[in-house]
């Protein structure tokens, strides 16, 4: 098996939760390679640009089933890469294992701007926003949210088992619409925490569940020390 982390917004490779899947996953034998979606430029960050260096990366491993971890941002990634991937690929993702995804990012249904806040956006090409993995304010390129605006998860279709975690507390994404994605899915496990939307709090539950869902013995469950995504 072949495992990716695909980190959120304005987060890293290098996360708390990223580091907390890496450290359990290596006592398997199994490496999990997290793409880093700043780069090369976070202010040039879109989706489509993050869907070409997840492909590239997993494209550049042996053959065998893929299965992504994807992060609120990087559930979205992960959900629109599934839905996207080639019948017969030598490396076919096989299983979903999101953390609080972001399912109405760019949708019209998410609201987490208002009409203002996204015009002028559009209009200067340009909103600062607090990057936790860098520590400062960055510029963002309205191109993100354009481009985003073109992937629906809601319309998604994909035939892969997925485990979703939702925290009940989450003041991003909005649990709700996370329940009622899931809901007409047969395929799609949602389970709802008591948590915020890092999930800081429930990784012991997080890597329990993921490594039955990955036919994994649970082992250890001590939460490292981590950050945002």
């Amino acid at each position: 098996m072949q495992a990716f982390y695909l980190h959120g917004f304005a987060s890293s490779p290098d996360s708390g939760k990223a580091a907390f899947l890496r450290e359990r996953l290596a006592a398997f034998g199994v490496a999990l390679h997290a793409p880093d979606f700043n780069e090369p430029d976070f202010t040039t960050l879109t989706a489509t640009r993050m869907l070409g260096q997840l492909r590239a990366a997993i494209d550049a491993l042996p053959a065998g089933p893929v299965t992504l971890f994807g992060s609120s941002l990087g559930g979205f990634v992960a959900i629109h890469a599934a839905a996207r991937q080639d019948a017969g690929t030598p490396h076919p993702i096989t299983r979903l294992v999101l953390l609080a995804p972001a399912i109405d990012f760019a949708s019209g249904r998410d609201s987490w701007l208002s009409d203002a806040e996204l015009e002028e956006w559009r209009r200067t090409n340009r909103r600062d926003v607090f990057h936790y993995a860098y520590g400062r304010v960055l510029p963002l390129g309205w191109a993100l949210y354009e481009d985003a605006r073109s992937y629906d998860a809601c319309a998604a279709r994909f035939d892969v088992p997925t485990l979703v975690f939702q925290g009940s507390r989450d003041d991003v994404v909005n649990p709700e619409r996370v329940k009622a994605w899931a809901a007409g899915r047969p395929r799609v496990t949602l389970r709802v925490v008591d948590d915020t939307h890092q999930l800081q709090d429930s990784l012991p539950i997080v890597w329990r569940e993921s490594a039955g869902f990955l036919g994994l013995p649970p082992g250890p469950s001590a939460v490292s020390p981590g950050t945002r995504g």
